[in-house]
């Protein structure tokens, strides 16, 4: 069976390989003539879609535990959507050339990591208001203003180029374009958010000895910047995978890559975020934990006799 002419989605015999015309199946085409040029392995994408619903069960747990709800909706929409992702690669297996299967994966996996930031942001706001806001560069409120609807942009943007690749077949590389631009925003956001995150709590230690962070607060705070660090990394990796496009590009033929720098990560991120749950820290509501001195604590107590 003869290749397929380079930048075109027909092939000898008049089948489509690619778009939603596409008409080939492994019965009369190679797998090399798929995007992926490989069949998605059912074992990885069904161990993903495990671990993401034992994540929304954990989320669940904590949610109702700590009445930690916006967060625990974000976590569990987030899981939900890479769920749904995983489920269009099992798609990609029985027909690699599934044109609805690969936008669906496409997609959502895509898109997934951004509840996920939202639910960071969020909590962050949250701690410094906590912890203390007089010593954080910016009022804790403009976390929700500011990263929010950022989040809202790169969702929009990840969506729409997904959209626009589907009307054009993948043909259009616009839809590319969009995609990597809501991708390269994430990775600016979660950037310029990074160096917030890392700045507030150095300047929490050197300012605030009387109040030291205790090891919850320390196992909290870490856990929340391994998930920052790891959908960063992800996003970056994403950022370079679409640098080519989805038609005959080398970058998304390799599914080691993807497993690794794609699913582990984010499947890693959501775990990240059980420990790293606010409830943990707030409990049920937001007032000062007792575990955390204060001040005026310390003093009060380094003055008894």
């Amino acid at each position: 069976m003869s290749t397929p002419p380079k930048g075109l989605p027909g092939t000898p015999g008049g089948y489509v390989v690619f778009g939603p015309q596409a008409n080939c199946t492994l019965d009369v085409c190679p797998i090399e003539w798929s995007v992926y040029k490989y069949r998605p392995s059912i074992a990885a994408n069904s161990v993903f879609i495990a671990l993401f619903a034992i994540a929304i069960s954990v989320h669940i747990i904590l949610g109702i535990r700590w009445r930690q709800w916006n967060f625990m909706g974000l976590m569990i929409f987030g899981c939900l959507v890479e769920i749904g992702g995983y489920a269009g690669r099992l798609v990609l297996y029985n027909n690699p050339f599934s044109f609805g299967g690969f936008m669906d994966q496409i997609v959502l996996i895509t898109i997934g990591p951004v509840f996920y930031t939202a639910g960071i942001y969020i909590t962050l706001s949250k701690t410094i208001n906590f912890l203390a806001p007089d010593i954080s560069r910016i009022k804790p409120e403009l976390f929700y203003w500011i990263f929010i609807p950022l989040d809202i942009v790169c969702l929009i943007l990840q969506a729409a180029g997904g959209a626009l690749s589907t009307i054009s077949s993948g043909s259009s590389q616009n839809g590319v374009d969009i995609a990597m631009a809501g991708l390269a925003l994430q990775v600016a956001g979660l950037f310029f958010f990074s160096l917030l995150f890392v700045d507030y709590v150095t300047r929490y230690v050197r300012k605030k000895k009387s109040a030291p962070l205790g090891q919850r607060m320390r196992i909290f705070f870490g856990f929340l910047g391994a998930a920052i660090l790891l959908i960063f990394t992800r996003c970056i990796y994403r950022c370079y995978e679409l640098s080519k496009g989805y038609v005959h590009s080398d970058l998304i033929t390799d599914q080691g890559l993807f497993i690794g720098l794609e699913g582990v990560l984010i499947v890693v991120a959501a775990f990240c975020l059980c420990v790293g749950h606010p409830g943990f820290i707030f409990g049920r509501g937001e007032t000062k934990d007792s575990s955390i001195p204060t001040d005026d604590e310390t003093a009060n107590f380094e003055s008894k006799p």
